[in-house]
């Protein structure tokens, strides 16, 4: 007798097997948080690592560690306590269009949140009201950018309001809050439940989610995003974003197009 054919899900629940795994941290931009331990030190390591996740995975997790090499390893201390002095190899700084200005900015912006907070959890979810995840980022970007700031700087902190994927924040937050015993993303985040979660839609996602018929066009937006997020809610309503790992593997590793 023939083998039954594997079901979409089943067909992706085995992805997500195959590339949920320790090996998959050696050569993505998530290994540079895993160098650390401390939950704020992540934090930092793992936004810088998604705000800069543009470009070649080597080129990405090179810039990033060397940001981390200034901060002399111990970001969460560096950015609370640096001085103007401390910011001098920062100004040489350029990450394809990310440059200088924006990462001063960055930085300013952190030091100033930390000064006040434990967690950057917190600049996605303001206590006096409950928000979905659209409202979360764009909360996000608009408290990001309260003070004044380089205009350039603003193009680096996506947000759904302009119809944008946010695909590096939908992965950052993915990173801080998915709960699993996989050990790649970290869960450190409980306030945030992974049902909320968007799956970040890149150019590798949205091909292959695309050609899977989970999305209409393979064209990367928040309309699309959405759209693909509640096909995978359909699979699994509580961890739907699972499914990056399988949807990224096909079209970054196996070159599904």
């Amino acid at each position: 007798m023939a083998n039954k054919p594997l079901s979409l899900k089943e067909f992706l629940d085995r992805k997500v097997a195959e590339y949920n795994q320790p090996a998959f941290i050696l050569r993505d931009p998530i290994s540079v948080p895993h160098r650390f331990t401390q939950k704020q030190d992540i934090e930092i390591a793992g936004f810088f690592a998604a705000i800069l996740a543009w470009g070649q995975r080597t080129t990405i997790i090179n810039s990033v560690n060397r940001l981390m090499a200034w901060m002399d390893e111990s970001p969460y201390a560096f950015i609370r306590q640096h001085q103007e002095s401390d910011l001098k190899p920062f100004v040489h700084f350029v990450h394809r269009t990310f440059n200088a200005t924006d990462l001063l900015y960055f930085l300013s912006v952190l030091q100033s949140f930390y000064q006040k907070h434990d967690s950057l959890e917190m600049a996605f979810q303001p206590k006096e009201m409950a928000m979905n995840m659209r409202q979360r980022l764009i909360y996000f970007q608009t408290q990001f950018f309260a003070g004044e700031h380089p205009e350039r700087t603003r193009k680096h902190v996506s947000t759904p309001a302009r119809n944008s994927a946010c695909k590096r924040l939908n992965m950052y937050l993915r990173w801080m809050v998915r709960r699993d015993k996989q050990g790649v993303d970290f869960g450190l985040w409980q306030n945030i439940s992974p049902a909320e979660l968007i799956c970040p839609l890149d150019i590798h996602v949205s091909r292959v989610a695309h050609r899977l018929g989970l999305i209409a066009t393979s064209k990367a937006n928040w309309v699309m995003a959405e759209q693909l997020t509640q096909a995978l809610r359909t699979f699994d309503p509580i961890d739907p974003v699972q499914y990056d790992f399988a949807l990224f593997g096909l079209g970054a590793e196996e070159r599904i197009q």
